[in-house]
């Protein structure tokens, strides 16, 4: 996550940049060329490698083939350089409209991630300030931050994203100096444009109708099991296709019967992750009834612990959680450690 921040903190105005002095200059120097197209490749191929990382890095997800992988930087290698060379047309001519329109997008853009409710971090204004480094990272291109079905604000922002480029492409084209730029190569710009954003859409249809992970249009749809560790674990339902994987959410209610019969459209529901057969005790009396769920006791304060090692509880959670429901009627608690009761800790069989 970090380099991939470093990455569009770095590559990308500087990809601009270039892209608009060279249009400016009407000329393009062969060492200038070769470092806009490496700041391209750059965040294109972050971009392809996060995903690919954090998805073999998480036991409840089916892992990216090098396949995908490949098709995913082509996919954002050509809607990143579209984009890139919409806004140097843009500055070349504009250059404050310019500033006003990139700080107007990534407000838009901030808010809304904000309003997506991220759980990335472990305090509220350090969810803020990623959400707005996140923005930035909107202005270039579309990255999922929250877990679950993305084909709906995908679609938006693409499509906001389509009529940005044509709107700054246009006013380029109808205000540009004629003396730099003759008429046939402003068309050909303005063809490179358009197609290299068809192409990137092309190769986003592409990965996935054929190389999403948890399964394709056209084949049987795999979804990660919540279960990774058990080998016999039965098989998880059908999920709809995300873009990318995020940590899942820190609040943990009770999961509904919807939830559990594998309703279309979460992709983390499951079928039981543990069979429990009912057994009918020999007299009434034999058994007391239960008044309260399990507690689950976490051998450390909550909130303290780093925003990874959060990341990685919290799907144990969801894990213990789920088989819990399965056997037992009531919900199960959560208990953590106190700060201030040391010898509470005594009391602890084993974590999380």
């Amino acid at each position: 996550m970090l380099r991939l921040l470093e990455t569009f903190l770095k590559s990308a105005p500087q990809l601009v940049l270039q892209l608009s002095i060279m249009i400016q200059q009407n000329y393009i120097e062969p060492l200038q060329g070769l470092s806009a197209s490496a700041s391209l490749v750059s965040l294109a191929w972050t971009l392809a490698s996060y995903q690919k990382v954090l998805r073999d890095s998480r036991e409840d997800k089916m892992p990216m083939s090098y396949k995908g992988a490949v098709v995913q930087i082509l996919w954002h290698l050509f809607t990143i350089a579209a984009r890139a060379i919409a806004f140097a047309l843009f500055a070349s001519v504009f250059q404050l409209y310019f500033g006003i329109f990139i700080v107007t997008h990534w407000c838009i853009m901030t808010f809304w991630i904000i309003q997506g409710e991220t759980d990335f971090c472990m305090s509220k204004w350090e969810e803020i300030i990623y959400n707005m480094v996140v923005g930035i990272i909107y202005i270039f291109c579309w990255f999922n931050v929250k877990e679950g079905r993305s084909r709906c604000r995908m679609s938006i922002y693409y499509v906001i994203t389509l009529s940005e480029n044509a709107a700054l492409t246009g006013l380029w084209y109808f205000y540009r100096r004629t003396n730099v730029i003759s008429e046939s190569n402003a068309l050909i710009i303005v063809c490179v444009v358009t197609s290299s954003f068809a192409l990137g859409v092309f190769f986003m249809f592409i990965y996935y109708c054929l190389l999403h992970p948890s399964g394709t249009i056209f084949g049987p749809r795999r979804a990660g099991c919540l279960c990774g560790e058990e080998p016999t674990a039965v098989p998880c339902g059908a999920g709809p296709p995300a873009d990318v994987i995020t940590s899942p959410p820190r609040s943990l209610p009770r999961t509904t019967g919807a939830e559990r019969e594998g309703v279309p459209g979460d992709r983390d529901s499951c079928v039981p992750v543990f069979q429990v057969r009912p057994s009918v005790p020999p007299t009434p009396l034999s058994r007391a009834a239960r008044t309260e769920g399990p507690i689950i006791r976490i051998d450390l304060p909550r909130k303290k612990y780093p925003a990874w090692d959060a990341h990685f509880i919290d799907r144990r959670l969801r894990k213990t959680i789920l088989a819990l429901e399965y056997s037992s009627p009531a919900t199960p608690r959560l208990q953590y450690r106190s700060v201030g009761v040391s010898q509470e800790l005594l009391e602890y069989e084993t974590t999380v």
